[in-house]
C-alpha cells in the first residue's frame, strides 16, 4: 500500500509563515467567553495576527487557534488539521459561518475534545461527525472548507471560539468536573507563558 501523500490540502493557499510565538490565553479572561468582532480590514496585520496564531498553534502542538487564544478580538482562526483519513487539510477563516447536518443526516462522534486554552485535558464532547465552514480569507476573498473526523471536530470548536463559546459551556457538570480535575493535576507544566516561553527563540 502507497504511503498517503504528507502534503497538507491548502484548497485557499497556505498558512502564513513567519509569526511569533505568544502565549495563549487562558479560559475565565474575558474574551474567550463573548462573540469576537468581525473582520473588516483585510490588512498587513491581520496576516501578522493570523502568521502569529500560526505560530503559536504549531508551537502548542495544536490543530486548530482562534485569535481570542492570544488575546486578540478578531473573528478569525487557523488549522491545520486531519480527517478522517489522515489527510491534512490547512486554511485561515475570518467571520466565520458554520454549517453542520440535520435530520437523519446528523450523526454524533463522542471522541475526546481538549482546547490549548485549558491545557492538558481531554474529555468526551459529543459532535456532528460532519461540518462546513464559510468565511472570508486574509484577503478577503470566500473561503469554504468541510470534512469529518478530527477535522469536522476542529471547525465546529473554533467557531464556537469566535461566538465566545469554549467546549467546557457543551459538557455536563460531571464531565467539566472530570476535565478541571484533568487539568489542575497537570497545570504546572503549562505556565501562563506557555507555550511562548518554551518554544526555541
Amino acid at each position: 500500500m502507497a504511503a498517503p501523500d504528507s502534503t497538507p490540502h491548502a484548497p485557499h493557499g497556505p498558512l502564513p509563515e513567519g509569526g511569533t510565538v505568544r502565549p495563549i490565553t487562558r479560559w475565565g479572561t474575558e474574551v474567550m467567553h463573548r462573540p469576537q468582532k468581525p473582520v473588516t480590514s483585510y490588512d498587513a496585520s491581520l496576516t501578522q495576527l493570523a502568521a502569529d496564531m500560526v505560530a503559536t498553534m504549531r508551537a502548542a502542538d495544536g490543530v486548530g487557534l482562534a485569535a481570542c487564544q492570544i488575546g486578540e478580538d478578531v473573528a478569525m482562526f487557523v488549522f491545520d488539521c486531519p480527517d478522517e483519513s489522515g489527510a491534512h487539510t490547512v486554511g485561515v477563516v475570518c467571520n466565520p459561518v458554520l454549517t453542520l447536518p440535520e435530520g437523519r443526516e446528523r450523526k454524533l462522534d463522542d471522541g475526546d475534545e481538549g482546547c490549548l486554552s485549558f491545557p492538558g485535558a481531554f474529555v468526551e464532547c459529543p459532535r456532528p461527525d460532519w461540518a462546513r465552514v464559510e468565511g472570508t480569507g486574509l484577503d478577503g476573498t470566500p473561503v469554504a472548507f468541510e470534512g469529518d473526523g478530527l477535522l469536522a471536530r476542529c471547525l465546529q470548536h473554533e467557531t464556537d471560539h469566535t461566538l465566545g463559546t469554549v467546549f467546557g459551556d457543551r459538557l455536563s457538570t460531571k464531565s467539566r468536573k472530570r476535565l478541571t480535575k484533568q487539568h489542575d493535576k497537570v497545570a504546572d507544566d503549562y505556565p501562563l507563558t506557555w507555550p511562548a516561553a518554551t518554544s526555541p527563540t
